[in-house]
This record gives C-alpha cells, structure tokens and sequence, in this order.
C-alpha cells in the first residue's frame, strides 16, 4: 500500500471529533495521550514491544490529499473551514516511546504523545494498529524462542497471515522476538531479514519417484540441501531416498547435505528414528527440521520427550498468535494544557482494571547494581527524578501495604524523543540493532518472570507523588459511589 495513503486508516469517528475539537475552537489545545496495554498474553509476565518503526514512518507521512478531502466532503458531514484546515494539515505533535525490543509490561506508557487535540486525537488508530499487531507477534515469538532452548526457530506463516500486511510485519516482528529466519521473501528484499526455505511435497510428487526427485534437488543444490521426506513414508521411504541421495548426488561432489524436514505424524518419534539412520550412514553432521502446527507447549513437550530436532519452522499459531490473538493495547487522553498549566485527566470505571492513570508522566526501570536485573518499573510525574544515591520505596498501587525498599540501584527512563513539533529526531535501528537490543534486554529480566505458566509478578508501581494525585482525583470525580 502507498504509505502516504494511510492517512485515511483511521476510525471514522477520529475525524468526527477533529471536526467538533474545530467547531468547538480545541484544535489547538494541547492534550497529552498514553498508550499501554492491561494484559500480557498468554498469561505471561512481559510483552516485548515492536512496531514503533511503522508508527514513525505514518506519522512522517501524515497528509490530507486532494482525494481524502473530497471524500470527506462527499459526507455532507464537515465544514468547508474544516475541509481547508485538512488540506493544510501539518503534524507538530511530540511524541516519545519506549524503543522496540524492550520488554515491557501491564499499564506503563509504551507510547505519549503531546500536541494539539485533533492530531494527537486523530493518530491513535494507527498507533494502535501498528504496536497491538506487532507485539503481540513478537511476544508469541519469543515465547516459541525461549522453548526451543537454543535450536533455531524460522518463521514460516505468511500462507496463514491475516493479509499481507499481517504477513510482513508478523514476519518483521518474528525476526525481533528472536526467530533466526523467515520465509517471507519480501521481507529478506526490503527488511534484510534472513529468509530460509527448501521444498514443498509437491516437489517430491511433481517426479515419477521420491529418490528421483531429492536427487533432482541435491544437484540443484548441493550446498544447501534440506529434503522433505514425510511425503509418503518418512522412515521407510523418506530418510532412506535422502540418505541415497546424499550418496549419489552429494558424495561425489565433496558436499554434505544441510538437513531434512519433517512435516507430519508424531515428529519426536519420527525425528528419533532418523536421526539413528542417518548417523549409521555418515551423516551425523545432517540436521533435522521439524514443522507442522507447531507452538511453544508443543516445542517445550517435544524437547521434553526427547526430540532429535536442531530446528523448528513455525507457522500459522505464531503468524496469528492463536492461542491469544488480541494484544489488547488502549489509546487515553491523561492531561490537558490550559494556559501553560498541565491538567489531569482520569477515566474511572466500575471496573478497576479499566480506570487510568492520569497526568504526563515518566516510566522509569529500576536495575539491581550488582546483577543487572530488573528489579521494578515505576511511573512518575513527568517532572519527577529518581534518586539513585537514596533508598527508594516501591509500592504495590492496588495492595499498598506490600512495599520494598530498593538500595544499591540504577534507574533508566524507559521512554526516548521519537519527535519535536512533528519533526523526527529518533535515530531509527536498524532491524539487526532491534534484534540484538531485544536479546539483551530479556537478559536483565529473571528466570521466573519468564515462566510460561504462573510467571512471577513483575510490579509496575506508582511513585507517591502520582498515587496521591490519582486517589485525589478518584475522590473528587466519585464521592459517593455505590457498591
């Protein structure tokens, strides 16, 4: 898709409010907007962020075009003023985030913005889109990563995306979460994303034999041979003919095959078994590939059981996500200017989870000086400063007497300038830099918030400063609720 035309990817009622912040003279009031999300998925303990990159890239090309304005028109809905201030529409909000690849939990500003009420208010479709999707792909990725326990994992989903667009940013995430590989090859051409891939079974069945067509396969490539051999029968038919192959296309060459791949039936089995065949014949330097289906439980039980498998291609339930397919990030306005002066904004609900933290804040981690692991998030008043040469006390916002004292610490402001008055001044990584970033910050996160089954809670507390302001506010807008 042209990017210059994503303006219009935006929900109808963004430009409905833009026309009445105009009607109602707000355009220019400058709002503050948080996004974060309430809800790891998969009942893990972190989400790794991702998609940063293409929020940067929608707003560098935020536009109204002659066709956007007339279609707008065409509604009978807007003002010819309004129309006219579309056409001359400049982005010049503020906006900082927390960069790509970082691990980051329930409730604390992935993302702010600042700037004036109809464009901070019209971007949140996009914002959304592009972060919820990206991280929650990279969040299913690494949890696929972390239970293949080192054996390399390809992302091999596009066929099963929700669209192309899901198919290229699911593979982009995927590579950031730590897959090695894709399948995508548009991503290898324009994201330089490692691409990997061999045949398909109809490969095999285009050929009057199996040992025909993988000796077809090795002499077309004999450096990088991966045969699929679950066609008919994997170990009486499949490995066999690979092994053949391997003999009499590859041996007298002086090359050794890279692998097979196993595509169906109870793989741990199957992949025992062959690996016993092909190191009685020589080749105990053959990888094996497994695919089908695959997941994290099902990775984790294979390897568990005894898999004789050096690498996984994953598909459709890492691409969708399927066990937990909404990320479920949200877009809140939390203050206001009024002549200068930041003004606090609350959403309240009858449902707790739902109610916001209000005012322009700071997120900030906490790291233990001696091992380097995080310790606990904590959200400030923008103005705030953590004083690391003092004792800092952590409290649980929802259970305030659960507290810690925190000594021997380092703080990092999570959040970087992604842009000044519209104009970026981020200086964009590159897709390996994001990769690499992710890797070692899941270093600093513990084991046991890595579980993937009752993770160890990771607190993202409230500075004393924030929670007074946040119980003040809930006390004036709710004096006498019922319950």
């Amino acid at each position: 898709m042209d990017r210059n035309r994503l303006t219009m990817l935006t929900d109808f009622y963004e430009i409905t409010m833009a026309n009445g912040y105009f009607q109602n003279g707000l355009k220019d009031r400058i709002t503050y907007f948080d996004m974060f999300f309430r809800r790891v998925p998969d009942g893990g303990g972190f989400a790794i962020l991702a998609g940063i990159e293409q929020v940067i890239e929608y707003l560098q090309n935020l536009s109204f075009s002659d066709e956007d304005v007339a279609y707008l028109k065409s509604t009978r809905l807007f003002s010819d003023e309004f129309l006219a201030y579309l056409r001359d529409f400049r982005f010049t909000c503020d906006v900082w985030a927390i960069p790509e690849g970082t691990p980051v939990f329930p409730g604390e500003p992935i993302l702010t913005v600042r700037g004036p009420a109809i464009q901070a208010q019209f971007i949140e479709t996009m914002i959304l889109l592009s972060i919820n999707h990206q991280s929650l792909i990279a969040t299913k990725a690494n949890r696929i990563v972390r239970a293949s326990q080192g054996r390399a994992v390809m992302e091999f989903g596009s066929r099963r995306a929700q669209g192309y667009d899901g198919a290229i940013y699911g593979a982009r995430a995927a590579y950031i979460g730590g897959c090695a590989a894709t399948a995508c090859t548009i991503c290898g051409s324009e994201m330089q994303i490692p691409v990997s891939g061999t045949m398909a079974h109809s490969w095999v069945q285009m050929f009057d034999s199996e040992l025909e067509a993988f000796k077809a396969y090795a002499a077309t490539y004999p450096n990088d041979c991966v045969l699929l051999v679950d066609t008919y029968d994997t170990l009486h038919s499949g490995v066999p003919n690979a092994i053949k192959a391997f003999d009499e296309v590859l041996a007298p060459l002086g090359c050794r095959p890279k692998g097979i791949r196993i595509d169906s039936g109870d793989i741990t089995y199957l992949s025992r078994k062959a690996r016993k065949m092909l190191d009685e014949s020589g080749y105990s330097d053959c990888k094996i590939v497994a695919s089908n289906s695959l997941d994290e439980n099902i990775i984790r039980d294979m390897i568990m059981q005894g898999a004789q498998v050096d690498s996984f291609g994953v598909g459709e339930r890492l691409i969708t996500a399927a066990s937990s397919p909404v990320f479920g990030g949200v877009y809140k306005l939390v203050a206001i200017e009024n002549d200068g002066k930041i003004i606090p904004r609350i959403k309240i609900s009858e449902n707790v989870a739902k109610i916001t933290n209000p005012c322009y804040k700071t997120p900030w981690r906490l790291f233990d000086k001696e091992s380097d692991k995080a310790i606990a998030d904590v959200i400030t008043l923008h103005d705030e400063v953590i004083d690391e040469s003092k004792p800092y006390l952590l409290f649980d916002p929802e259970h305030i007497w659960k507290r810690k004292l925190v000594t021997n610490f380092y703080a990092k402001r999570l959040q970087v300038p992604l842009f000044e008055n519209g104009v970026c001044v981020y200086d964009r990584p590159s897709i390996e830099e994001i990769r690499r970033y992710c890797e070692e910050q899941l270093s600093t996160v513990w084991d046991e918030v890595k579980r993937f089954e009752n993770p160890h809670k990771y607190y993202v507390d409230l500075s004393q400063m924030l929670w007074d302001e946040k119980q003040r506010m809930l006390c004036e807008s709710s004096p006498a609720m019922d319950f």
